[in-house]
């Protein structure tokens, strides 16, 4: 990862840093003794950071057993420990889809949550590295999502397959993997229509367009979340109920420089059982990268005292 990334990782995680650190250190100045108090507000300063009561809870847990077993001195030596026990808690094993030497990837999610925008952004990212790529245009609802990817594809030079506007999403896919073959890419891209993931009519139906995609296509089928970070805890609830209905591979979360609770990630990855595979901390094309547990828990945490 390079240096640049890893800059701007911590500047979009500054808001989470600032809230957590203020509050660790808050924690350090009322003594180095490790009481239970000490446990409790520590549990509390991760909550709030949104990182989930279940992640937050077995992680205090391990690391009042780690302070008994390795006989550490004190509150300002458990909490130099705690970005490692972050990044073991986001360190999720799962395959990244977008390594694989030739997939077709299903992006979905609700409405707003930067999808179409992450398409096109990866499409770029995997055509600059040699890979021949193919994007669906599967959002046939919204004109300016069609529009949208048109530029992202001209941008990545790699071809989008589109339909009329209202047409079959399922239909594109069935369009697009058909081109794929003819072009001989080895990485097949579909965007899909936003939808809430209360509506079982729209759920139903990227039931069905996974199931085409999977019906055609030549590489294996992997589907992939798209979050917004800024949604919180609200985005779990989201996220499980797109896993019920499609079984998820994979989660790319974005707009992480826009919330002061970036500990999202720890409850995603802990309380979906699913790799975070790319994070997103601003609006360019290169501000969407691999996510790396261990350089996002530094940047989490930062220094304290």
């Amino acid at each position: 990862m390079t240096e640049p990334w890893y800059k701007r990782l911590g500047e979009g995680l500054a808001k989470t840093r600032g809230e957590l650190r203020g509050h660790l250190n808050v924690l350090l100045r009322r003594g180095p003794d490790l009481d239970d108090v000490f446990w409790e507000e520590l549990e509390d300063a991760l909550i709030q950071a949104d990182m989930g009561i279940a992640a937050t809870t077995e992680m205090v847990a391990r690391l009042r057993d780690l302070a008994a077993r390795e006989s550490l001195p004190d509150a300002a030596a458990v909490v130099d420990r705690l970005a490692t026990e972050i990044a073991a808690e986001v360190s999720v094993d799962g395959e990244d889809p977008f390594s694989l030497p030739q997939c077709t990837i299903l992006m979905v999610g609700v409405n707003g949550t930067g999808k179409t925008t992450s398409v096109g952004k990866l499409a770029k990212s995997l055509a600059d590295a040699g890979r021949r790529v193919v994007i669906g245009s599967g959002d046939t609802f919204r004109a300016a999502a069609i529009e949208q990817l048109r530029v992202w594809a001209e941008r990545a030079a790699v071809p989008v397959v589109e339909r009329p506007h209202g047409s079959d999403p399922a239909a594109v896919v069935f369009d697009t993997i058909a081109q794929a073959r003819e072009h001989g890419a080895d990485t097949i891209m579909i965007d899909t229509a936003g939808r809430l993931h209360t509506s079982a009519d729209l759920m139903a139906e990227l039931v069905k367009v996974k199931r085409v995609a999977e019906r055609e296509s030549p590489f294996p089928v992997r589907t992939v979340l798209v979050m917004d970070a800024t949604t919180g805890q609200n985005g779990l609830i989201q996220a499980r109920e797109f896993d019920r209905a499609l079984s998820l591979d994979a989660i790319v979360l974005t707009k992480l420089d826009g919330t002061a609770k970036g500990g999202i990630v720890v409850a995603v990855a802990r309380e979906l059982g699913l790799p975070v595979v790319r994070i997103g901390v601003g609006e360019g094309p290169e501000d969407l990268e691999p996510f790396d547990p261990g350089v996002f828990a530094e940047a989490l945490v930062g220094s304290v005292g």
